[in-house]
């Protein structure tokens, strides 16, 4: 590996205060069995001193400020008693971004070594209880060298045992003596800051220094290759890293999509936990008593499996503003209404991550809007300059990444009675299972759980089989699970390039300008969508893969994308060349296998799909712009105004005005040139004179369409 014009054969670690956040601990045991052995606890000054000395420095200084009676071994040895009894309850303190580092600099072929002050005993029940004993070949410890930091033993120790030049190692270290060491050895010292930063004489014979290991990481990232867009059916990585990611939506594209993108990660780790805020209480239920779901693949009969995330209510303020606090990514997956509701809230969430710890954040919009990022940004800066001044409100707007996205997948979400059966049905099987194996019994679970005996006494017999007894339990109860969404395979995400982590994501291709992805999206995509959903619904079709298998559809789907759609966007943006035809075979083989993915979901809201500049209308606008016929564009705008006037779906409530307005006129014109306010703003609509031309053909298409003596849902077809 290339770091900065050097070649990097190997990694050496320090442990403590660099790899572990152990040295806050340790100051703390160590004055606690001070003032139990000696009567005083030792100074912060002195402790100060000892960083990276080896245990007979750190003596030789406690003794020179408080005597040579001073028992410095037994506090020692009871500072770890106390220090260990510590990291068995919670566990070893991990630096952030620990994980990240070692896995990219294992998965390229480093070698590793620990170089640590502590005692072997001491240094492996840390580096197991962390568990990343895994990523090292050797472990050099303080008892195993002759002289201790600030000499340079133990890192040339480590260098000769992994068969590396010094030269060629990198060295990491968080104290002056250690990095007096790592410079002594002829390494390439990191110096990672930790509670005492180096003199400004000793800091400088670092290589390179860092306020932090995820500081790091960055730069080490730009070292070591980016991972391909994984394949649907390769794992996510086994390495979980410390980050916390948020999902502030959990629909079909929050749970069946983006929870993907963030567990594929960067191909090295994935985040701890994915914390997903949805209102459907059912969702909330199942998967955080599973602790996963799955998403099927029908195409590919295949499923994929979602663990480590965590559903809050949405209206749980708490909970919402923790996962803006912790949050690396949020990805903001709610229809632009909702997102107007839930600008206050996100904005309170900005402003306590702000007041918390001022770091900037991603939010991943996903929103089948053109520009929605800033129509997003718009709102929430609104809503934030009712919670604080301006200048914080700046403050705070600076620090959030508002990505714009396109999203080449359809995905849907199985309905809750779906979601209660498959609950039953595992639970049965559960229960069956364990009880089947006798495992319910009271006894069993005594043997599981001993009363009053010491685990360390126990025989290895006696172990493996409570051992055997929790594994049964544990393969029966991983059986438990949902499926949740179905999805199609199409795996990339696509995002305005800008913040540095989506840069590292797997799944993800960042874009200078989004303008030509989304303009393909929003016309080529959505708009022959509901198209599909409204005409497969009028010729009673239940789903879009249903509705495609039918001749009729499928014809009108390809042309109006191949002689409407298509030349008109190619007019307007010739690179779009590059990927038009991908995105194009790639939606219509989706749509043909898409028989979980209802006609209603997609044909709902046709007021707003039917606005001047969205998607159906705005392609019909382009296509006119290089004088390109649309007849079958103006016949999908006629088959989404009669499946909303025949009420095909009775709960939308668009379709419902809709069906009010034409009942009233008895006409489609007054809805075609609709100017009324629709959330929020005035409705962009065609006008009445200027398009009078466009209005009564689709006109005619309607009336033929609804005309029952004639039954011509399919006659511009036979037509053309």
């Amino acid at each position: 590996m290339i770091f900065k014009d050097r070649t990097i054969k190997a990694a050496i670690f320090d442990m403590d205060g660099t790899m572990f956040d152990t040295e806050r601990l340790r100051f703390k045991t160590i004055q606690q069995a001070s003032d139990e052995l000696f009567g005083t606890p030792i100074s912060h000054e002195v402790l100060l001193g000892s960083l990276g000395l080896s245990a007979k420095k750190a003596e030789e200084l406690a003794q020179s400020v408080y005597g040579t009676d001073y028992p410095y071994k037994d506090i020692r040895r009871r500072a770890d008693e106390l220090e260990l009894a510590h990291i068995r309850t919670y566990g070893v303190p991990i630096k952030k971004g620990l994980f990240q580092v070692l896995e990219r600099l294992k998965k390229n072929d480093m070698l590793m070594a620990v170089a640590t002050s502590s005692r072997r005993e001491i240094a492996e029940e840390y580096l197991i209880n962390a568990n990343v004993m895994k990523y090292f070949d050797i472990t050099v410890c303080g008892d195993e060298v002759q002289l201790g930091k600030p000499h340079p033993e133990i890192f040339l120790t480590a260098a000769h045992e992994l068969n590396c030049p010094p030269e060629h190692c990198f060295m990491f270290e968080d104290s002056e003596n250690g990095l007096l060491s790592a410079f002594g050895a002829g390494g390439i010292p990191i110096l990672i800051k930790d509670i005492k930063e180096p003199k400004p004489e000793i800091k400088q014979k670092a290589f390179q220094f860092y306020e932090s290991m995820t500081e790091f990481l960055q730069e080490l990232a730009d070292a070591t290759p980016n991972l391909p867009i994984p394949k649907l059916i390769d794992a996510f990585p086994q390495a979980i890293n410390q980050l916390k990611v948020g999902i502030h939506g959990f629909g079909a594209m929050g749970g069946g999509y983006l929870t993907q993108v963030f567990s594929h990660w960067d191909g090295y780790t994935r985040p701890m936990e994915i914390t997903a805020a949805t209102g459907n209480s059912v969702l909330r239920n199942l998967i955080n008593a599973f602790g996963k779901y799955h998403v099927d693949y029908s195409k590919l009969a295949f499923d994929q499996t979602i663990d480590h995330i965590r559903l809050i209510d949405i209206a749980d303020e708490e909970a919402m503003l923790q996962m803006y606090v912790e949050s690396e990514i949020i990805g903001l997956c709610l229809p632009e209404a909702a997102i107007k509701q839930q600008a206050s809230l996100i904005a309170q969430g900005l402003l306590a991550r702000h007041h918390a710890s001022g770091r900037e954040i991603t939010l991943l919009i996903i929103l089948n809007k053109v520009s929605g990022a800033t129509f997003v940004k718009k709102q929430v800066k609104q809503a934030l300059s009712l919670l604080t001044d301006e200048v914080t409100c700046k403050q705070i707007i600076d620090h959030v990444y508002f990505t714009e996205t396109v999203v080449n997948r359809i995905v849907s979400k199985a309905s809750n009675k779906a979601l209660i059966k498959q609950a039953k049905i595992n639970f049965y099987s559960v229960e069956g299972g364990l009880a089947d194996k006798n495992l319910l019994s009271r006894k069993n679970i005594r043997t599981i759980l001993p009363q009053g005996e010491d685990p360390t006494d126990q025989s290895i017999q006696s172990i493996s089989e409570k051992l055997d007894v929790m594994s049964n339990i544990t393969d029966i109860v991983n059986s438990f699970n949902v499926t949740v969404f179905n999805s199609g395979p199409e795996m990339a995400l696509y995002a305005q390039k800008g913040s540095k982590i989506l840069e590292q994501l797997r799944q993800v291709q960042v874009f200078d300008n989004m303008k030509e992805i989304q303009m393909i999206k929003n016309k080529l995509l959505n708009g022959t969508h509901a198209i599909i959903a409204w005409y497969g619904s009028l010729l009673g079709y239940q789903s879009i893969g249903q509705g495609m298998g039918d001749p009729r559809v499928l014809a009108l789907v390809k042309k109006l994308v191949n002689h409407e759609i298509k030349p008109a966007i190619l007019k307007e943006s010739p690179v779009s060349a590059n990927f038009m035809n991908t995105f194009i075979q790639n939606f219509i083989q989706s749509c043909k296998v898409s028989f979980k993915d209802p006609c209603a979901r997609v044909a709902r809201d046709p007021l707003r799909k039917l606005q001047r500049k969205e998607r159906i209308i705005g392609s019909i606008d382009l296509a006119q712009k290089y004088e390109i016929a649309t007849p079958m564009l103006e016949f999908g705008t006629a088959l989404g105004l009669l499946y909303a006037i025949r009420l095909i779906n009775p709960n939308d409530k668009e379709s419902q005005l809709i069906h009010s307005m034409y009942k009233e006129q008895q006409s489609i014109v007054p809805i075609l040139t609709y100017h009324d306010r629709y959330n929020g703003q005035s409705y962009q609509s065609l006008d009445r004179e200027k398009d009078h031309a466009l209005i009564e053909r689709i006109t005619d298409h309607f009336n033929r369409l609804n005309d029952p003596s004639l039954n011509h849902l399919d006659w511009p077809l036979e037509k053309s």
